[in-house]
């Protein structure tokens, strides 16, 4: 009798939370929007200025429904792709040469895997996604009390690994929006630091509410801060900015001593 009444504690806590988890998610779904709205999102378009070490980089980022994703920053009066991705192929500006390249196959499997879900956001028909959310009680975070949910998303590969993707966020117990997500670094000389994106300053954009300043921090240290500018919902876009084009191979020349003239 004790097991059969442990048992069903167990059952009733977790159908508890799994409740509690869907109710704290459509109510911020609800309050940015509705459902109806998230749906009729085909594209985003996002202006920002990203603050980082006294400098002000204006990005662009460009995301679709579809998965394909633009990231690129103008520094130094130069247009530097952080992350393209069509579909199938990633790539990058090379910082070096300036040219663009091809990233690893692992970034484009990764991101293959979960761009279509966080898009346009990864809450969002969750369930359908094939991603999982649990509710973690209550933590006071940034001063403010908050829900915490974990999300887990499908598993992402590193240095041939197959690794979890987890992020917990953690929402205004008043208003239902989250103002940190919280992620754990798992790769590199910092795996296993943790690294929270502060979220503030929603705004309505054609019926939908966007966080316009988001900061990173990166453990508790405060790094770069992002405002938006201007984001547009179902722009018109040129899907060639996603495709990788190879630089232009340059001949190799010599010029004839004597006649001047140029030889290949």
């Amino acid at each position: 009798m004790k097991k059969f009444l442990l048992l069903f504690s167990i059952l009733l806590v977790n159908y508890l939370s799994a409740q509690t988890a869907d109710e704290i998610i459509d109510n911020y779904l609800e309050n940015i929007g509705g459902k109806e709205k998230l749906s009729q999102i085909k594209a985003l378009k996002i202006q920002a200025k990203a603050m980082q070490q006294g400098m002000e980089i204006p990005v662009e980022i460009i995301m679709t429904a579809d998965g394909k994703q633009y990231i690129s920053a103008e520094i130094q009066g130069k247009k530097i792709v952080q992350i393209a991705y069509d579909g199938e192929t990633a790539w990058h500006t090379n910082f070096m040469n300036m040219e663009p390249e091809k990233s690893d196959s692992e970034t484009a499997q990764n991101l293959k895997k979960n761009l279509k879900g966080e898009f346009p956001n990864p809450f969002f028909n969750y369930k359908d996604k094939g991603f999982k959310v649990e509710y973690k009680g209550k933590e006071e975070i940034e001063g403010v009390e908050t829900y915490k949910i974990k999300l887990t998303e499908h598993p992402v590969t590193m240095d041939g690994k197959e690794v979890s993707k987890v992020v917990y966020y953690y929402f205004d117990t008043e208003n239902y929006v989250p103002i940190v997500a919280e992620e754990e670094i798992k790769k590199g000389q910092f795996k296993g630091a943790k690294v929270q994106q502060i979220f503030s300053d929603f705004q309505e954009v054609d019926g939908i509410y966007f966080p316009f300043s988001t900061a990173q921090k990166f453990n508790g240290m405060t790094g770069s801060e992002v405002k938006m500018v201007k984001i547009e919902i179902n722009p018109e876009i040129d899907e060639s900015i996603f495709k990788f084009v190879p630089a232009s191979k340059t001949i190799d020349t010599k010029t004839d001593e004597k006649t001047g003239d140029v030889k290949k």
